[in-house]
């Protein structure tokens, strides 16, 4: 029996459960966790929307010590570190075989799989594959990253999830170049994976937006030059910042319209912007066709940074080891699993950066 964080239904209280994990299979490993972050895609697991199973493990942006291995297992051995992968691609699909691993089929749509049980027996799911919100995992080989074990082990969870997304997006879809302008609307974990990502890329002013003044010194602390409030002004004070033409990227990592109009008319003619935020259906995004040919901007959505894992882990990764990524950056509060209620209502109320969960 392990201790995982438990939800039985849609906004019911979290419960810290024992559970009964499987057996690890042949092509699968036992890791016992040693970080996990706390991120948006959880709460929409138990908020209402998104529609997993329940009882539901949640969880999913974690690092940790592979135990065991099944006996078909190559990618990794007993005591090698890891940072999980809840999208792992089957790398056989048409979207895989096309290069765009991230838009894999195997894992399009699937909010929860089910896994293991309560001591009662009950059968329990786990947040998108992986349950991470736990003492130990058992998951496919496919969906473990080997990681250099000079890094920081616990706060490595973030490269999972939140840093890929971020970093991945200004290098994978913005394509930021050194000397561009840069603006970050919405400062969570990964919009400060963003500011970050655009700093490594050599972007020279780099805005972050937020509603909340006191993500100033996260945001600062993270790379950009420049922080203001996500209002009505925001739009007029970053053309003041360049030049009168506005940002040549703007990211998008709230998934709110309001949030995706304020990054839209923050970019020049001919900018780009791009879209991280997973948004509402019920929350449309309008316009004019006017605007679209006048300002000539291109809108795109980046779905996990649209990265390959297995190459863009251990490329951030280097950064951390070469010295030019911080991981304690993005962490703003270190709790245990008694603490993640606490880590939803701060995020609700846009405070703070990444709760991290920390096993001993």
């Amino acid at each position: 029996m392990v201790q995982a964080l438990v939800a039985r239904g849609v906004d019911s209280e979290l419960e810290i459960c024992d559970v009964q994990l499987p057996e690890t299979g042949p092509h699968e490993v036992r890791v016992v966790v040693r970080g996990a972050g706390v991120c948006h895609s959880d709460l929409s697991m138990i908020n209402g929307v998104l529609s997993p199973s329940f009882p539901l493990i949640l969880g999913h942006e974690a690092s940790g010590v592979v135990t065991e291995v099944g006996d078909r297992v190559s990618r990794v051995g007993v005591g090698d570190h890891v940072v999980l992968n809840w999208t792992p691609p089957c790398r056989d699909c048409w979207f895989c075989q096309q290069g765009e691993p991230w838009l894999c089929t195997a894992t399009e749509g699937v909010a929860s799989t089910p896994r293991g049980s309560l001591a009662d027996g009950t059968p329990t799911h786990v947040t998108l594959g992986v349950g991470a919100l736990a003492e130990e995992v058992v998951i496919g080989e496919n969906a473990v990253i080997p990681l250099p074990k000079e890094l920081p082990l616990a706060e490595s969870a973030l490269l999972g999830c939140a840093i890929i997304t971020g970093v991945g997006a200004v290098r994978n879809n913005a394509k930021v170049r050194p000397g561009e302008s840069v603006v970050v609307v919405g400062l969570g974990g990964v919009g400060l994976s963003a500011i970050a990502g655009a700093r490594l890329a050599g972007a020279s002013r780099i805005v972050a937006l937020d509603l909340n003044e006191s993500k100033r010194d996260l945001a600062l602390e993270a790379g950009a030059t420049d922080f203001a409030l996500a209002d009505k002004a925001a739009s007029k004070l970053i053309r003041s910042l360049t030049e009168g033409r506005g940002a040549d990227v703007a990211l998008e990592c709230v998934g709110r319209s309001a949030a995706i109009r304020t990054a839209w008319g923050s970019t020049r003619r001919g900018g780009r912007v791009v879209t991280l935020g997973v948004g509402a259906k019920d929350d449309p995004v309008s316009f004019s066709g006017l605007e679209i040919y006048h300002f000539a901007r291109s809108l795109s959505a980046s779905v996990y940074g649209s990265a390959d894992p297995d190459v863009d882990v251990p490329a951030i990764a280097q950064s951390v080891l070469d010295g030019r990524l911080d991981l304690d950056t993005f962490v703003s509060h270190r709790i245990g699993l008694d603490g993640v209620p606490a880590a939803f209502e701060r995020m609700h109320a846009g405070e703070g950066a990444r709760s991290l969960v920390v096993f001993d």
